[in-house]
């Protein structure tokens, strides 16, 4: 009997989420989930492998179309080629220049929902992706209540994770690597595993989550090594980009549980809560998760600006 791999051991305690838009990766790494976002979608719209779905998603949207029209057809388009692969959910991101509007994220959700029920996919399977912004949150605690599950994702602080529990949001996605990315920058030091920012910032939203008994998934995100996941292993879930997925897969070392909802109960923490003002004012105090909100928004948008041009190009 072959000795298990620390994907495989992984795979017993986390449930594990391919970070990509990539299907051959998926195919041979068996996550349970995928994730996508607007620069993993652009990045695999310009592959020639996957220049067919821009096609076909141009051809759905009909010649009149909007620009905008024709980006949620191919959003669903890769999500419902990706649902062929899983057995779980995909995450499809709502436009990030939405980030700061609540009402146009929630009517954005519907909208693809909407497409993905068309298409014979139930909203069980989906995902729909919110920045952590205030107002993505509060548009996802409306989107929960009409079964449209959603994944908040561009997630830096205890703030932010305290909100999405309390507005029962399905699942978060903190970013590990961001803050770690942010800390390095801004100090010069390196950090191991174990006291790596992002690693304990999971860590604290996670016992929190346990302690409180919320319900909402913690989905640690943005890997900058193999080291921040075997720290994380016992989280809910992790999504993995295919590169860590296959560090992973290459190595037969032993991987300990570091998570754990029984030890997280006997935690000695405070439950807390935040309303509008509170939560701005918590955003503001935390230099990191102010700025790497704002950052991760913005690339985003440039994400979602460049896909617009490349389908005017292919319209001509």
């Amino acid at each position: 009997m072959s000795t298990p791999t620390q994907l495989d051991q992984l795979k017993q305690f986390t449930v594990v989420v391919a970070d990509t838009g990539d299907f051959t990766s998926m195919k041979e790494y068996a996550p349970r989930d995928a994730t996508t976002n607007p620069s993993l979608i652009l990045k695999a719209a310009g592959m020639p492998g996957y220049a067919h779905l821009l096609d076909q998603a141009i051809k759905d949207a009909g010649a009149s179309a909007s620009t905008e029209k024709v980006i949620d057809e191919l959003l669903v388009l890769f999500g419902r080629e990706i649902l062929k692969i899983v057995p779980g959910r995909v995450s499809t991101e709502v436009d990030a220049r939405l980030s700061f509007d609540r009402d146009g994220s929630i009517a954005k959700a519907r909208e693809i929902i909407g497409l993905y029920e068309k298409a014979g996919i139930p909203r069980e399977r989906i995902l729909i992706k919110l920045a952590s912004t205030w107002e993505g949150i509060k548009a996802a605690e409306l989107l929960q209540k009409e079964k449209i599950n959603c994944n908040l994702t561009l997630l830096f602080s205890f703030a932010q994770a305290v909100a999405c529990a309390d507005a029962n949001i399905r699942l978060i996605s903190p970013f590990v690597g961001r803050i770690l990315d942010w800390y390095k920058k801004s100090t010069g030091k390196d950090y191991a595993p174990t006291e790596d920012p992002g690693v304990v910032s999971v860590t604290q939203i996670y016992t929190y989550y346990k302690k409180f008994g919320y319900q909402t998934e913690v989905m640690g995100a943005s890997f900058r090594n193999k080291g921040e996941i075997t720290e994380l292993a016992g989280c809910d879930l992790l999504t993995i980009s295919p590169g860590l997925l296959a560090e992973l897969k290459a190595s037969t070392d032993p991987l300990a549980r570091k998570l754990d909802p029984a030890k997280a109960k006997s935690a000695e923490l405070t439950k807390v809560s935040f309303d509008e003002k509170g939560f701005r004012f918590a955003m503001n105090e935390d230099a990191m998760a102010t700025e790497k909100t704002s950052e991760g928004i913005r690339v985003f948008a440039a994400d979602i600006v460049k896909l617009e041009q490349l389908i005017k190009q292919k319209r001509g």
